[in-house]
């Protein structure tokens, strides 16, 4: 690891030959201090790293995520990390804005490991910043992603059709709200508006190609219905997975789901 990337990711006091999982605070281009988990291949040598964005009001330490970890460590190693406002993370969330820069913060961390092939997945929330990300740091040699699968993802801002997303506005956008998220949910949201309002999920499909791209969806999702994944595939090149009976996010995605996400992602290349 080179003396900028030293100054950039702390890790935690473990050793190198130790199996498991590994520590880490990592530093974002903005100055956020991001806490972060790195667990190597359970079946042994492997040249991918699944990089894993959870959630609103998730954390790296959440069951579901650390299930779903569990699970894609099968496949490749795994870097989970908490968004800013989260678990032990430092900041304020931006509910999608700015955490583009705490995943490729946890990206690059991947690729200092050693990963030559590093692939997003991102729940919801994360599923919005895992394309943001893909479509923003395709000429990034450090944090750039080789293949990115969002489940449970916006298509557009602002939504509010469904009585899931009335509430998560007001916990947003009102002051009892980011009091209840700070207290009941453990995130700290930052009370400002967007400015300015940042690249939309589906406005940033089209400048994924040629990066392999996968959209999963539940047919019973209490947040967004399925005319947002169908929104986002149809705006470039990309896979459509609408799951039968599935919820939302990784709460609903069950292990046969996320083990065939894993295969995905371990697979999947770019069209010649």
């Amino acid at each position: 690891m080179s003396s900028e990337a030293e100054g950039r990711f702390h890790t935690s006091a473990v050793s190198s030959i130790t199996p498991g999982p590994r520590r880490a605070t990592l530093c974002t281009s903005d100055g956020v201090r991001i806490e972060a988990v790195y667990e190597p291949c359970s079946k042994g040598v492997t040249d991918t790293a699944i990089v894993v964005a959870h959630g609103f009001t998730g954390s790296a330490d959440r069951p579901a995520v650390r299930r779903a970890a569990g699970v894609f460590a099968q496949h490749a190693a795994v870097v989970t990390f908490s968004f800013r406002g989260h678990g032990r993370s430092t900041g304020r969330s931006t509910v999608g804005d700015r955490e583009v820069l705490d995943l490729a913060a946890a990206v690059e961390w991947a690729r200092s490991l050693g990963y030559a092939r590093v692939v997003t997945v991102g729940f919801s929330m994360g599923g919005s910043v895992v394309l943001r990300h893909a479509a923003t740091h395709q000429g990034s040699a450090r944090g750039r992603t080789e293949a990115v699968a969002a489940v449970s993802a916006p298509a557009r801002w602002y939504y509010r059709g469904t009585p899931a997303m009335r509430r998560v506005h007001w916990l947003v956008t009102r002051r009892a709200g980011r009091l209840v998220g700070r207290f009941g949910f453990a995130t700290r949201i930052h009370p400002e508006d967007w400015d300015p309002v940042p690249l939309s999920p589906v406005e940033a499909v089209p400048l994924i190609a040629p990066t392999p791209l996968l959209i999963v969806h539940g047919d019973r999702d209490p947040y967004f219905p399925v005319d947002h994944p169908r929104m986002l595939a149809a705006a470039g090149p990309a896979q459509l997975w609408l799951e039968r009976g599935m919820g939302h996010a990784e709460n609903a995605a069950d292990e046969a789901l996320l083990t065939r996400i894993a295969s995905w992602l371990t697979a999947a290349r770019p069209a010649a």
